[in-house]
């Protein structure tokens, strides 16, 4: 072994990157947190992974925008239906 070595030329961070994913530091309130992490406790699985799913899930939504028309006729409709009754 050496007594001294020469880290000038170092980078920090892994050695090898994992393909396909990047490693971020996020904030996550507590009590979402602790529901994840019960959550995958009971699956038997990570919480990283659950978090990953709900993203992925969120994502692949086709939700469009509600527009102001498409609101107008939403509350027409309720409040047709709440005069009926």
């Amino acid at each position: 072994m050496r007594d001294e070595y020469d880290f000038s030329k170092g980078k920090r961070g892994a050695v090898l990157s994992a393909k396909g994913k990047t490693r971020i530091t996020i904030y996550i309130d507590d009590d979402t947190l602790a529901a994840f992490r019960a959550r995958a406790e009971q699956m038997g699985s990570g919480y990283q992974t659950l978090m990953n799913e709900a993203l992925k899930a969120s994502l692949a939504k086709d939700d469009k925008p509600l527009t102001a028309a498409a609101l107008r006729r939403i509350l027409r409709e309720e409040m047709a239906e709440g005069a009926g009754r």
